[in-house]
């Protein structure tokens, strides 16, 4: 399992409480479904898509080419 990229501590402890604690983890999620979520802001969501895409992976309902 691939970490979550190191983010504000708010967005970490959220993503937490969602019991998402690796990359992978997200693919099973829509991108509204973690855009919403508490303490994760526009700049933590974009770390999230770059990391997603480094790897290959992507939300559920994304557009982007894997």
């Amino acid at each position: 399992m691939t970490p979550l990229p190191k983010c504000s501590a708010p967005a970490e402890r959220a993503h937490v409480s969602a019991s998402t604690d690796a990359l992978e983890q997200l693919t099973v999620y829509p991108r509204m479904k973690i855009a919403v979520m508490h303490s994760v802001g526009p700049s933590v969501f974009r770390l999230l898509e770059i990391a997603l895409a480094e790897q290959g992976l992507r939300f559920t309902d994304s557009e982007m080419n894997s």
